[in-house]
């Protein structure tokens, strides 16, 4: 990966953290315990938990991506952030682009290992 790649690289998986911070934000407000007293419908209700429950999930897979961009981030500079952690294998730069958290190529990452 060059330098010009690197620093490019390096600011995106700041941008993704930063924007993925405020999508954490907006979820834990939309994941509030519901209260029961609340004047709404039977159906109402039981739309609004179901509602509750796709917003955790949510916000679990957007904070399970932010550790990973984060710790992307602490051995960015390490010799071992572009490889893969099951082949040792350099993962292209254009996987990193798109998913900078992933820490195996795409060949181990399809195999499921």
């Amino acid at each position: 990966m060059t330098t010009e790649e690197k620093i490019k690289l390096k600011a995106l998986i700041e941008l993704k953290i930063e924007r993925l911070n405020l999508q954490i934000a907006d979820l834990k407000e939309l994941t509030q315990p519901i209260e029961p007293d609340c004047a709404i419908g039977r159906v109402s209700r039981m739309d609004a938990i179901n509602n509750k429950s796709v917003n955790e999930s949510g916000l679990r897979k957007k904070i399970d991506q932010v550790n990973g961009l984060e710790y992307a981030l602490s051995i960015f500079d390490e010799a071992e952030f572009d490889h893969c952690i099951n082949c040792g294998d350099l993962i292209p730069s254009g996987r990193l682009f798109v998913m900078p958290e992933s820490r195996k190529c795409v060949r181990c990452a399809g195999f499921g290992q």
